[in-house]
């Protein structure tokens, strides 16, 4: 059977914890490919500094042509912002971002020139959701605040919902505010 490559890609960018093809990962690569886009996710293990893992992102999508959204979740979550207006990102969807934590490199003020959605949990241990608030609110970011802990997997399908509307959200006509 031949596989049909299209001029859109979605890029998952795991945390430091996980794997390239973890629970969140796989179950928003279902809907990404539902919706028309290719599914692909760079594997950062064994890449601790935040740096390497941009770089990483980068090459790995200077090899794709099209349409290019960014998912991130935790860590991945900061290297996608930190890669997106050098990827010239369609969208970046982030989920329990790893952003504004001391001993990461801070982003630069112009980090994100594309629409972007931030899922949090409310009960996170490890990253604040009032670094998303602030997050959402430097870059008008849509937030979506969960009843959840930091890998947010009792809200899987919330998340996949979310992530379907998002994509389908990026192919709409922008709404003019007059």
């Amino acid at each position: 059977m031949q596989q049909i490559v299209t001029s859109r890609h979605v890029v998952f960018s795991h945390g430091q914890e996980s794997g390239p093809w973890g629970r969140k990962i796989s179950a928003l690569a279902e809907v990404a490919r539902s919706e028309g886009y290719d599914a692909h996710s760079v594997d950062y293990r064994g890449i601790e500094e935040p740096r390497g893992r941009v770089g990483k992102l980068v090459d790995f999508c200077k090899e794709l042509a099209g349409d290019l959204v960014l998912v991130g979740s935790s860590m991945g979550g900061y290297v996608a912002v930190a890669s997106a207006s050098l990827l010239h990102a369609r969208g970046v969807f982030l989920i329990a971002p790893a952003l504004y934590l001391e001993g990461l490199p801070e982003l630069r003020p112009a980090a994100l020139d594309c629409p972007a959605t931030v899922v949090h949990g409310w009960r996170d241990e490890l990253v604040p959701f009032e670094h998303s608030v602030r997050f959402a609110q430097s870059y008008h970011a849509a937030l979506h605040l969960l009843e959840s802990d930091h890998r947010l997997h009792n809200q899987i399908r919330v998340i996949q919902y979310l992530f379907e509307y998002f994509l389908i959200a990026l192919d709409l006509p922008p709404i003019a505010f007059e």
